[in-house]
């Protein structure tokens, strides 16, 4: 097993206080090397407090499908995803598996319940082969408190969640199917490197279904539609809109 790609979260020469050299495990034994002040969180914090968190962080590998996280189980502290995919999921009460977003290399996932004293309300799912570092909940909770930078961005952050919660109950009350898919579609978009909208790592069909409430059959049904307009464009795990307007007076209609 190969290790993973470099990410946006290594690079050649940064300040040698944000460098962390990881062994990749396996059969190869190439160390790769994270630009620790990549992270969004870490990124204004002071060289003391960079140097705190450096010998807090643990570094840990996991193949594609395995479980990062296991909904229910005690906090063990914050999760950053360095490298790979995740996705977050959540087994309801009548044992339904529900898709929920997708963690970007950078991000964090585990601060509500860290904050609640409880156990990880989702479990973490790998998509690829990912490297992840674990930040105890004693040192996040320090930085929480005692860093300014940490708590600006932990505030933007919750309030970022907030609003997304809120548009998604919006999106649920769609009686339309179609209006609805076109709606999450919409939801989830952001500006690509090539200043074109898309969604990057696509959910898959049913994964889409089961977040937004409707069959398979219905979202695959609306996306060949909105490719056969010219809408919108499907690659192997991206979509790429082509026509925002058009896309945009759908999801108003």
């Amino acid at each position: 097993m190969s290790a993973p790609q470099p990410s946006p979260l290594a690079e050649d020469s940064p300040a040698p206080e944000c460098l962390q050299s990881v062994p990749a495990g396996g059969r190869n034994k190439v160390e790769l090397t994270v630009n620790l002040r990549k992270i969004p969180l870490f990124a204004l914090l002071t060289d003391a407090e960079m140097k705190e968190v450096q010998e807090a962080l643990r570094f840990r590998f996991f193949e594609k499908r395995a479980t990062v996280i296991q909904q229910g189980a005690a906090n063990g502290g914050l999760v950053f995803l360095l490298s790979g995919q995740l996705q977050l999921m959540r087994i309801t009460e009548d044992g339904r598996a529900l898709s929920l977003e997708l963690i970007p290399e950078g991000g964090f996932f585990g601060e509500i319940s860290l904050l609640n004293e409880g156990p990880y309300a989702a479990s973490a799912v790998a998509l690829s082969r990912v490297l992840v570092a674990i930040l105890p909940s004693a040192q996040a909770l320090h930085l929480f408190a005692h860093s300014p930078s940490v708590a600006h961005h932990l505030l933007r952050h919750l309030a970022r969640q907030v609003q997304r919660d809120a548009e998604f109950k919006a999106l649920l009350s769609i009686t339309n199917t179609s209006r609805r898919i076109v709606n999450f579609l919409w939801l989830i978009k952001k500006e690509a490197p090539t200043h074109q909208l898309a969604v990057e790592n696509l959910p898959t069909h049913q994964d889409i279904a089961n977040l937004i409430n409707t069959s398979r059959e219905t979202v695959t049904r609306v996306l060949n539609l909105l490719t056969q307009k010219g809408i919108i464009q499907r690659e192997a795990h991206r979509l790429i809109i082509l026509d925002p307007e058009a896309l945009n007076r759908m999801a108003l209609e």
